[in-house]
């Protein structure tokens, strides 16, 4: 079916097929995708339910009482619950996924988690999938010769844990015994039994969260306990040499599976290090780290793991896998502690990737009844609109000129780029990288400042034709001896050696116009207008330096007024950071690729109409640059 189409619905039904469930007493509902437990539903509620387990069925505390559309009871609620609660409705929530029409009463928290605010302005519940447990263990005797293995798990079934092993933890386990210790420190991720020490260890289990992006790896190292940042560290990635942008990597990708390896152990050395180096700042043995949480656009998660990415270049446009990733670290080639877990988050398309879903549960955009636009401008700029009732996601071929790539001076942002430009009456002034250096090129932020005070300054028409020095001295212009001829090419002198001209400004309408048809196919999709947006996001570092008012200038975004547009910064660094401190967040970013509904730009019959339309500027009625 075409997004955007009406059907009928059947009763419990809401937009888009999703799942209709009411929480009592707060008569709170919310709108989930079909095989979204009754636990996961209520956290997308913002009602939290009792769970040590973590949604697993085995700590039997996130009982609720279901009053209509009752389940039949499974195993686990016979085992956890009485069979008079049983016959009255009490079901174990994580065990039971959402029916149509289902009403369940939930009962108060038994004790006040602790919690944070995180992500933007996200207020999260710090429950960790990874944790250590501290148990006593029956001693053994020629009564009880149970093996050591046996006693540690009864011993964690006891405090409401069923765990797996890998065998690598044996040798582990019989050191750990050695001993007949009355306790140990058992280290788990999810079900999986990472460690285990003897007495109650005093190393406390730590995470990371990251953020592989196509220039810049971003690795933040937190204290599972606390919730706390002990260390973050950034770098370029190290496949920077292989290509500037996901379309060069793949290119290089393409010539041979000895390219795929040298691209896999260009991104470990990045990962690899910036865990080395925020381990070292912090004081932390590296096999204390016990869980990390991996966000990417789906080319970089490929190739971290050594997966040919050529399938996502060439049409249909299909990557080999989209769906999360759970993975031993020593098998993902991680160095932190080798029987850790290696989390990826889903993606929602080959183009709308991990780190989109991450800006999602960073945002909450799909989990609030305010209608929001969120972008994420880059190489292709991702695009994700709507509300907790209905969010459709596209991505749009922007090209690289955002990245400062087909840019005559253009750069990545680093020292000497300009990144940032106010025309005055009869002067330039420039924001530069690295302060008071001499400038060396232009990136993005400064690319889309520049073509929009020239814009608006009368020295570029809306047709996007650069004013010859001619035509601005006959009309008297004071910045008409700064427009200069290049080898035929008209061209705007932002500094000695930095010029801007009529074919970079092609560069940007081109960049411009795919991401604003993305953003109004999106649009169109949910049926709302420019007026019914309450706030547009722009994620990514990128996002974080553009203009707003310059962003809309050049129709970027939406014509909404420039207190609406909100920079979001680093998002994705903060919905992995999210996932590691919660597993409810985390069920919430594994649920959204059934809740958010990917568009197909190439599929649109209207793109290129609607992207030639969208090539010009709009007219110059738009607030002047933000304060």
């Amino acid at each position: 079916m075409a997004a955007g189409w009406p059907r009928n619905l059947t009763p419990g039904e809401g937009m888009s097929g999703k799942l209709r469930v009411t929480y009592l007493p707060s008569r709170t509902t919310v709108h989930v995708p079909a095989g979204t437990t009754l636990f996961s539903a209520a956290h997308w509620a913002g009602l939290p339910i009792e769970s040590t387990c973590g949604g697993r069925g085995t700590c039997g505390k996130c009982a609720v009482r279901v009053l209509e559309a009752v389940p039949e009871p499974t195993p686990a609620d016979h085992r956890h619950l009485s069979e008079a609660r049983v016959v009255e409705g009490w079901r174990l929530a994580c065990q039971h996924e959402v029916a149509p029409g289902s009403v369940c009463e939930v009962p108060e928290l038994q004790r006040v988690p602790k919690a944070a605010t995180m992500g933007v302005g996200r207020f999260v519940l710090l429950e960790p999938n990874a944790h250590t447990v501290v148990v006593g263990v029956d001693p053994p005797s020629l009564e009880d010769p149970r093996s050591h293995l046996a006693r540690l798990r009864d011993a964690l079934a006891a405090e409401g844990y069923e765990v797996r092993h890998e065998p690598s933890l044996l040798p582990r386990l019989a050191r750990a015994m050695a001993d007949h210790p009355a306790s140990v420190t058992a280290t788990i991720v999810g079900d999986h039994l990472v460690d285990v020490e003897p007495g109650e260890a005093r190393g406390r289990a730590f995470g990371a969260a990251v953020d592989v992006g196509t220039t810049t790896v971003v690795v933040t190292l937190l204290d599972l306990c606390t919730g706390a940042a002990v260390a973050v560290g950034s770098t370029l990635n190290r496949q920077a040499p292989f290509g500037a942008d996901v379309i060069a990597r793949m290119g290089h990708a393409m010539t041979g599976d000895d390219a795929i390896v040298e691209l896999r152990a260009a991104a470990l050395r990045t990962l690899n290090g910036l865990v080395e180096r925020a381990c070292a700042t912090a004081g932390v043995e590296p096999r204390r780290v016990a869980e990390m949480v991996v966000v990417g656009n789906a080319t970089m998660l490929h190739l971290l793991l050594g997966v040919d990415p050529r399938s996502i270049a060439l049409s249909p446009f299909v990557a080999t896998f989209l769906e999360p990733q759970d993975l031993r670290a020593a098998d993902a080639g991680i160095e932190i502690h080798p029987d850790g877990r290696v989390v990826l988050f889903p993606a929602l398309g080959a183009y709308v990737g991990a780190d989109v879903v991450a800006d999602i549960v960073a945002t909450g955009l799909a989990r609030e009844d305010r209608v929001r636009l969120l972008v994420d401008v880059g190489t292709n700029g991702e695009i994700v609109c709507g509300s907790a009732e209905r969010v459709v996601a596209t991505a749009a071929p922007a090209g690289p000129a955002f990245e400062g790539g087909q840019i005559l001076s253009g750069m990545r942002a680093t020292e000497g780029a300009i990144e940032g430009v106010a025309l005055d009456v009869d002067d330039v002034r420039l924001q530069v990288i690295g302060g008071d250096v001499r400038p060396r090129g232009i990136c993005g932020s400064g690319l889309i400042d520049a073509v929009a005070e020239l814009r608006r300054v009368g020295l570029i028409a809306a047709n996007g034709i650069l004013a010859s020095r001619k035509e601005a001295t006959l009309a008297g212009h004071p910045l008409a001896d700064r427009l200069v001829d290049r080898d035929g090419v008209r061209a705007f002198a932002l500094a000695d050696d930095v010029l801007l001209t009529q074919l970079d400004v092609r560069e940007l309408q081109s960049a411009k116009g795919a991401i604003a048809t993305g953003i109004g196919i999106a649009m169109d999709a949910l049926g709302v207008g420019p007026d019914d947006l309450d706030e547009v996001l722009l994620a990514g570092s990128f996002g974080t330096y553009i203009d707003p008012a310059n962003a809309r200038a050049l129709g970027l975004v939406p014509p909404v007024p420039v207190e609406r547009i909100r920079a979001v910064g680093s998002a994705a660094s903060e919905g992995a950071k999210m996932a590691l401190l919660s597993f409810r967040e985390r069920e919430v970013a594994f649920e959204l690729p059934e809740f958010v509904e990917y568009l197909e730009l190439s599929g649109a019959p209207d793109f290129n109409e609607r992207f030639l339309a969208n090539l010009a500027f709009p007219p110059l009625d738009v607030p002047e640059r933000s304060p």
